[in-house]
């Protein structure tokens, strides 16, 4: 089956006895409908949840050879206690955890909370990992990496007037520029490991419990709607497809962006999509990158 087409299907997930995938946020969702999957295949499934008891439930629903592992990827210091813990080769870090457009708040560290979450703790965590991370990282974007803009003079929200929607677009575009990045540092090294990207168009999960207002209305009467028709949405069950593809398919080349083939990208079975032309600016993903690590504490000891 060649690489990106559109029949691609959860056949298509290869053996994965031996390995090792870690997945955050992979009590609900996306996450726990990947982590399903990879358990079913013969993975040791790390799942990296801010509520350990919350990760017991999922663990029960994963089965294998999955464990529970406590991260709060809001807070850097549990990062860095995760990490530590953890022993051995890596073969897959799938960066699925995330919040998506709350009110204004901050992160232990000081974080605008979606710049903390979806960015600054997943590149700590990846820093940390990287020396033993075997495959790849896969990196959760989102559709709306195309309404993001990257104002490195204020990732943090400190100056500008706080917009949760306009801070998300940012997460999921900060998080493919350094997707993009990272496999670009990673092939000056010399090393054999992937950064790649996904994303799962519009999906049946819980992460619009952090959304409010009209959005989150809106949404509300989209999944009634769609779970009277079954028409425009697609379960998180597919929603995951697109994680798969990129966590486990060993033909994808380093930097593939992956995503739903149908219609607008929102549902289908995946294949590599493309991405804007902001996301590809080469001298603002050099400058995140470098920024990022600074804000997180890390270095990934990579040419730059």
């Amino acid at each position: 089956m060649a690489t990106g087409t559109r029949s691609w299907s959860i056949d298509a997930v290869p053996d994965q006895t031996g390995r090792t995938v870690v997945v955050t946020g992979a009590n609900s969702g996306i996450g726990l409908e990947a982590s399903k999957v990879l358990s079913g295949r013969g993975a040791r499934v790390v799942l990296a949840c801010r509520d350990p008891r919350r990760g017991e439930v999922a663990r029960e629903q994963v089965g294998g050879a999955a464990e529970v592992r406590a991260l709060d990827l809001a807070d850097l210091a549990s990062v860095r206690d995760f990490a530590d813990g953890l022993d051995g080769e890596v073969d897959v870090l799938v960066l699925n955890a995330g919040v998506m457009a709350p009110p204004l708040s901050r992160t232990v560290d000081g974080f605008e909370s979606q710049l903390g979450t979806n960015v600054v703790g997943h590149a700590a965590l990846t820093a940390r990992l990287l020396p033993q991370v075997t495959d790849r990282v896969v990196w959760l974007s989102s559709m709306m990496h195309r309404f993001g803009s990257i104002d490195l003079a204020d990732l943090n929200w400190e100056h500008r007037r706080y917009r949760r929607w306009s801070a998300y677009g940012q997460s999921k575009l900060a998080d493919l520029m350094l997707a993009y990045e990272l496999q670009r540092r990673l092939t000056l090294a010399g090393s054999s490991v992937r950064s790649v990207a996904a994303h799962p168009g519009y999906s049946s999960t819980n992460l619009q419990q952090h959304a409010a207002g009209p959005f989150a209305r809106l949404n509300k009467g989209l999944q009634d709607l769609v779970a009277r028709t079954g028409i425009g949405i697609q379960s998180a069950e597919a929603g995951a497809w697109p994680t798969l593809m990129a966590a486990t398919d060993p033909d994808l080349p380093g930097g593939s962006y992956v995503g739903p083939g149908g219609p607008a990208e929102m549902t289908g079975a995946p294949r590599v999509v493309g991405s804007t032309d902001a996301s590809h600016d080469a001298a603002v993903q050099n400058a995140l990158f470098d920024q990022v690590e600074e804000l997180a504490g890390v270095t990934f000891g990579l040419p730059r």
